[in-house]
C-alpha cells in the first residue's frame, strides 16, 4: 500500500504542531466532570466570548456537539428542519431520531446551498395533534465549503423566530466563513441560539468541538453530553490544543483558501476536469467520462490522498479536495502536475 504523502482527504487529518504539543504537555488540568478543569473552562469561555454567546461546553466531536444541541432544543416527538444534505441530517447516523426520538424534516437545497424560505415555511407544522411539533431550524455555514450569505441567514432565522422556533448553526467550519468574508465570527453567529464549533477541522486540534449559546440551552446540552458518554476527566490536555488553535490557527485559514484557489485554477486548465470555484478550503472536482476511478487510483499510487464518490448536481460522482495547514503550496503544485501527467497519458 502506497503511503499518503500529500493528504487532501480532509482538514481533520492534520498533526498537532510542536507548539500545540507543548501547550498540551504543559496544560493545567482538573476533573471536568466536577467542573474544575481550568483549561477546559478557559476554552469554553474563550470561544463563547469570541462568538458573542453566554456559555460553552467542550465535547468530543462535532457530531456530539450537534446532537446535544438538537436534544437541548427539542423533546421526544418534536421536529427539526434542516437541509436535505445537512451534516446533522445525513452524516451523523440519524442520531437525533435514533437516540432522541426527534423527527427530522429535510428540505431541498438550492444550487447555492441555501434553503428556499418558502420551503422552510411550508415545512413548519401547524399546532395539530396529527403532526410533530416543529421546534428548531438547523443551518450550516460553511456548507460544502461555500460561505452562506449573511442576508439569507438573517431572513431564514428571522422566519424561524416569527414561528417560535429555535435556531442552531452547525458551524464546524464557521471560522473559514469568517476569514473568507473578512467578517467578525460573532456577526455570523449572532442570529443563532446555539452554534457548534469544530476544533479539529481546519484549526488543527487533534480532537474536540465546543457548543456555545444561551446559558440554559448549553446547560441542558452539558447534561445530555453525560448521557451520551461524553463525560470527561483531565481533558484540559485536549482543551489546551483548542486554545492554541484559537490563538494561532484562525487567521492562517486564509492560506488554506489561497491554496484551494490555486488548486482549482490548476485543475481548471485540464479539459477533462470540471471544477467549482472554491469559497474556502474545499475544492469539488468532477472527472469527465469513465476516468474517475482510474484517476483516483493513479493519485493513490502517487501518494496523493483524496475522498471521492460524492454525488454531484448532475448525478456524477465528485472528488473532494481539502486544503489545510499540513498541505502547502508545493503539495498543491505536485497534485496539479500529477493530474496533468495522468490526463496527458490518457489522452
Amino acid at each position: 500500500m502506497t503511503l499518503i504523502r500529500d493528504d487532501f482527504r480532509s482538514d481533520t487529518v492534520t498533526r498537532p504542531s510542536a507548539g500545540m504539543r507543548r501547550a498540551m504537555a504543559e496544560a493545567e488540568v482538573g476533573d471536568d466532570m466536577f467542573g474544575d478543569d481550568p483549561t477546559v473552562q478557559r476554552l469554553e469561555a474563550a470561544i463563547a466570548e469570541r462568538l458573542g454567546k453566554a456559555a460553552g461546553v467542550f465535547v468530543s466531536s462535532g457530531t456530539q456537539a450537534n446532537l446535544t444541541a438538537l436534544l437541548a432544543h427539542c423533546g421526544r416527538g418534536d421536529e427539526y428542519i434542516a437541509g436535505m444534505d445537512a451534516h446533522c441530517y445525513v452524516h451523523e447516523q440519524g442520531g437525533a431520531a435514533w437516540l432522541g426520538s426527534i423527527q427530522p424534516q429535510p428540505v431541498p437545497h438550492q444550487p447555492d446551498g441555501t434553503l428556499a424560505l418558502g420551503d422552510i415555511e411550508a415545512a413548519i407544522k401547524e399546532d395539530d395533534v396529527h403532526y410533530s411539533r416543529t421546534r428548531l431550524l438547523a443551518l450550516e455555514n460553511t456548507f460544502h465549503g461555500r460561505v452562506m450569505p449573511q442576508s439569507w441567514i438573517g431572513e431564514a432565522t428571522g422566519l424561524a423566530r416569527r414561528h417560535g422556533l429555535g435556531t442552531h448553526l452547525d458551524g464546524a467550519r464557521v471560522f473559514n466563513a469568517a476569514v473568507a468574508r473578512n467578517a467578525d465570527v460573532a456577526d455570523i453567529a449572532r442570529p443563532f441560539d446555539t452554534v457548534s464549533i469544530c476544533l479539529s477541522k481546519g484549526l488543527g486540534a487533534p480532537i474536540g468541538s465546543v457548543l456555545v449559546g444561551e446559558a440554559d440551552l448549553v446547560a441542558r446540552a452539558r447534561r445530555y453530553r453525560k448521557a451520551l458518554g461524553g463525560g470527561m476527566r483531565q481533558v484540559g490536555i485536549l482543551a489546551a490544543a483548542g486554545l492554541y488553535a484559537l490563538e494561532h490557527n484562525v487567521e492562517r485559514l486564509a492560506i488554506d483558501h489561497a491554496n484551494a484557489k490555486r488548486l482549482a485554477v490548476g485543475f481548471a486548465r485540464i479539459p477533462e476536469l470540471t471544477v467549482a470555484p472554491p469559497d474556502t478550503n474545499l475544492v469539488w472536482v468532477t472527472v469527465s467520462g469513465a476516468r474517475s476511478a482510474a484517476f483516483s487510483d493513479f493519485l493513490a499510487a502517487e501518494g496523493i490522498g483524496i475522498t471521492g464518490g460524492y454525488p454531484g448536481s448532475t448525478g456524477v460522482a465528485q472528488q473532494r479536495w481539502v486544503t489545510h495547514l499540513d498541505v502547502d503550496e508545493a503539495a498543491v503544485e505536485r497534485a496539479i502536475a500529477a493530474a496533468e501527467r495522468f490526463f496527458s497519458r490518457a489522452g
